[in-house]
């Protein structure tokens, strides 16, 4: 599923990284527990948190994760949106709980990571 299907089975915005919306999912791990998200070990991992803070921004490019879905209508900051930009992570925000959003993708055929 890419980003952009993504964008419109959720509601979601499209905050940056607009380019890479043809950019293919497969599969979704949620978290606000960044240590969690250290230990994935799979590549092309879409992240679902709420926790909209820097630190999400540096786990995920620590962790090489290019998607970013920023739940329970989250909004990001200016500097996260030029790390974000740096970095080359799309990032979505979606006005949904991270429990609806994950019920919604798993329907849509996303597998989680676990």
């Amino acid at each position: 599923m890419t980003v952009e299907q993504i964008a419109k089975l959720l509601d979601a915005r499209i905050i940056c990284g607009e380019e890479r919306a043809d950019h293919e999912i497969d599969i979704a791990f949620a978290s606000d527990l960044m240590s969690d998200v250290l230990t994935l070990k799979e590549d092309n991992v879409l992240l679902i948190t709420g926790l909209a803070n820097m630190q999400t921004l540096r786990t995920a490019e620590m962790s090489d994760i290019q998607c970013i879905i920023f739940a329970r209508n989250k909004q990001i900051s200016e500097e996260m949106k030029e790390l974000a930009l740096e970095n080359d992570i799309t990032v979505l925000e979606c006005r949904y709980s991270v429990f609806r959003t994950c019920g919604i993708l798993y329907q849509a055929g996303i597998s989680p990571v676990f």
